[in-house]
Parts: C-alpha cells; structure tokens; sequence
C-alpha cells in the first residue's frame, strides 16, 4: 500500500501514542503545521465531520491478486515477494507484470452499485488510487501511455474507460467529498527509475543533483498529472499524496528506517504543486504524508489506531481485508471489528478511511456487500452519534468510548466489550463528562424509556429486555 515501514518515529510529545503504534506501517510525522488558508481551514472542519470515508486500491496487480506495485520494488522485505511463476528474473518479472496492461478488462465496473452499498453503511468520503507507485494511471493522463485509456489496454473501448472519471461523478453525485491518492514516485518513468541504471530500492535511482535536468523532467511530469486531477476531474476535495520519500533531504527524520534509505534530494517542489492545486481547487485539502509542514493538512496513521486522542487532524486507514489490494479469499473483518474501530477512532478524533480493493472483474468481493449491509443497520440507529461529533474526555473509560456533538450539549456513550459477539449487559455504569448535567437519557435504537439514575458523575442505566436486539455495540445519548 503506502509508505511500508516498521520502525519508530518521534513525535510530537502531545500526541500521546503507544509503542505497539509505532510499529506499524506508517508514522506520524513531527511538526504538524495547521493551514492558514482560511478555505482550507474550513474545508479541514467539514472533513472532521464526515469520520467515515471509502479508500479503494485498484489497479491492473488485481489480476495477479498480489499487494499493490511494491513486487517491482528491489527490497528484500515480505511485501515485494515475486512468485517465480510470474518471471524466472526480476527484468522478466517486470515486462510480465506491465505487460499487465494488456489484458486488463474489468468489465463489471459499475461504481454506482459502489456508492449505493457505502452510503448506506454511512461512509461519506472517497479516495481513489488514481497511480500508484507503478506508475499505470486509472486516469486518462497525457503525459504516459502506460494507462487504462491506452489502446493497449483492452478495458480503453469501454465507455466508462476513464474509471477516476466515473467513480468521481458517480460518488460526487451521491453526496460524497473527493480525494484522489496520487503517488509521487513513479517507478514506469525513466526519469525516476532511469533505465540506465539499475533500480536499488524505492527511491530514485540516481543523484537529481548530478542530473538535474532530468530530474526537472520527473517534476514537470509529475506537476502536469497534478494538473490533469485538478483540472479534468471535477471538484476534487482533497489530494492525497503517497511515498513520503520523494521529499526535500532536510526533511529526513533519521529516527525513521524507511527514511534512512533516502540518500539523495528528491525534492518535488511541492510549494508548485500546492499553488498549481489551490489555484484549480481553491480550498482542497492536501495531504503530504509523512513530509512535515504546510502540505500535510491531516496526518495519516496506517493499518493501526492511536491510543490517545489527538489534538490534529488525523485519519487511519485500515483495510476490510487483510490487504489493501485484492487477494482472492481475503480474510474480511467482521462487521463488529469494523464498528469497534470506527468508535475508537471517532472517540479520539479521528477519521476511518477503510480500504476495500476491487477486483480483476471490476467489482468487490460478496462478502464486502454483506459486510457493507450489516453496518448500514448499525449505522441507521446511531449514526447522530458518530458524524459531526467532537472529542470530549474521558475520551475512553474502560469499555466505554465517548464522542460530543460540536456545540457541546449531547454527549454519546459506546459501551463495546469486544467479545466474538456482543452482549448488552442489563446494567451498565459509566462516567459522565466533568460539569456535565444531563436532563434527558436515551439508548439509540431502543424505543422504550430507559430507567437511569445518577449519582456524582456517575450513572447507572437499566436496560429492559429488549437491549437484546442490539448488536455490536450499545449507544448512550445524554443531553443537557
């Protein structure tokens, strides 16, 4: 998927995470700089309200069912695994796996049935993986003819060819905010990976310093796709750019294994790209992961939850499967783990950006529908719960996770125990916000008048017999 690292990182002492979240994939990068932008300040609280949002990794490696693009990186790590069946060498394995292209044809493309099952479950952004670090563009750029509108590609003569395109119009139409992920590295181009030499990692294959001229070409080539997004796609909201080792030197955290390996300026010019952005896009949000400064608007945790509520905006991004592309017979999370860590994301402020990957054919697996439905009736009875909602402490209280609405006169309580399946206890006791003074007392989802009874900042709710048709999770609502 993203940045694909192991190790730790410094941060910021207020942002409060644990050592088991340091080891994942993705680190928080020190030095959160808050927009001033005042579009962009606005645009950045509307996302914090929208907390649930569709990430989708697709490209022509579904055909394979293999993780996305990082097979052609030359890192000896268990995510670039090649499967000899696919090239005796690594050159082979490359012309066989861009030569992908060539029988890439997912004709059940249908992006509505898409937006129609995830609305329902409540998600309300989308980012597409319109490149990823293999370089095929889901977009119909100018600048490659390594894309799925090339003549090469058999899925080019179909008319919803321009799949970015379509999924954009498609999840615009449905009420959705935009985002479009874009890799910086571009391991197609001979101005990134120059076929002069050999590839020895993930970073550009030689010194941009000792060839500048062809390291100018990578940024024009890379501005100019920026440039189509913004410009070609309709409204975009926000840009979401992945492999933070395309960034200025000085911006190396050594603390940070991935980061150590970069040994050469591979400076992008982002302050272009950003203004080229803002100027087609007034207001987006951009996302530099990992590259502290102006052009991170939110930080990007991956494949793990923060511990501590967080006092910048963040989003976790979390697959349903256990990868971000599509492996036949992924191991799906269930419906449960999937609420369970969307109310300890929303609880410490937090977005869930979850992953579901299409596949060669052009649809998602059964399951994910199934899935998919199974949280859209969760989410019919708590949703007023979940979006537009605000930290408030205790934030977490053992199996208690708390959320406020923004002008801080309801206070919502999930009560999760995290057992195979739920139980709803027929008592449960919870602390209540400090200078808190409910009047009114309701469990989302049951009609009946729940009985309570408060003592301090403690309260005690009796919940009647039918507390059993509630499933994941129960939802206290308490308003003064």
């Amino acid at each position: 998927m993203l940045i694909r690292s192991k190790t730790k990182t410094v941060l910021l002492a207020s942002l409060l995470i644990s050592s088991s979240f340091f080891s994942q994939a993705h680190n928080v990068s020190e030095g959160y700089q808050k927009p001033t932008d005042p579009l962009v300040v606005k645009n950045l609280e509307n996302w914090q309200d929208l907390k649930f949002g569709l990430f989708m990794h697709w490209g022509t490696y579904s055909q394979w069912g293999i993780v996305e693009s990082w097979s052609l990186c030359p890192e000896d790590e268990s995510w670039t695994q090649r499967k000899p069946e696919h090239g005796k060498s690594y050159y082979e394995y490359v012309k066989n796996y861009e030569n992908l292209q060539t029988t890439f044809n997912p004709v059940q493309f249908n992006p509505q049935k898409w937006a129609d099952a995830v609305k329902k479950a409540g998600m309300k952004y989308v980012v597409f993986t319109t490149k990823h670090h293999d370089g095929f563009a889901m977009f119909d750029t100018q600048q490659s003819d390594y894309k799925i509108t090339s003549s090469k590609t058999p899925f080019s003569k179909n008319p919803k060819a321009d799949v970015t395109k379509e999924i954009f119009n498609t999840f615009r139409k449905e009420g959705f905010k935009i985002g479009a992920y874009f890799s910086k590295p571009d391991w197609h181009s001979d101005d990134y990976w120059w076929s002069y030499f050999p590839p020895k990692d993930r970073n550009v294959n030689y010194d941009p310093k000792k060839y500048p001229e062809r390291w100018n070409s990578f940024k024009n080539f890379t501005f100019n796709q920026l440039n189509e997004l913004t410009s070609n796609y309709g409204k975009v909201d926000i840009l979401w750019l992945d492999g933070g080792w395309v960034r200025p030197f000085r911006t190396i955290d050594p603390n940070v294994e991935w980061q150590r390996t970069i040994k050469v300026e591979q400076d992008i010019d982002m302050d272009k790209i950003g203004a080229m952005a803002r100027k087609n896009q007034p207001g987006i949000i951009i996302v530099d992961r990992t590259v502290p400064g102006k052009w991170e608007n939110y930080v990007t945790p991956e494949q793990a939850v923060p511990e501590k509520a967080l006092s910048i905006p963040w989003e976790s991004c979390i697959t349903m499967g256990d990868s971000f592309s599509y492996v036949p017979n992924d191991n799906y999370k269930s419906s449960q783990k999937i609420i369970e860590t969307l109310v300890k994301i929303i609880s410490r402020g937090g977005n869930y950006l979850m992953n579901i990957a299409p596949g060669p054919n052009g649809d998602y697996d059964p399951v994910v529908y199934e899935r998919l439905k199974e949280i859209s009736v969760w989410m019919n009875s708590n949703q007023s719960a979940v979006f537009a909602t605000r930290t408030v402490a205790p934030y977490h209280d053992g199996n208690f996770y708390y959320t406020q609405s923004k002008d801080g006169k309801t206070v919502n309580i999930f009560h999760l125990d995290e057992k195979t399946n739920y139980e709803v206890p027929s008592t449960l006791h919870f602390t209540i916000p400090d200078n808190f003074k409910p009047k009114s007392l309701k469990v989302l989802g049951l009609k009946n008048k729940i009985n309570w009874k408060q003592s301090g900042n403690i309260i005690k709710v009796d919940l009647p017999v039918e507390r059993n048709q509630l499933k994941y999770s129960t939802v206290i609502q308490i308003s003064e």
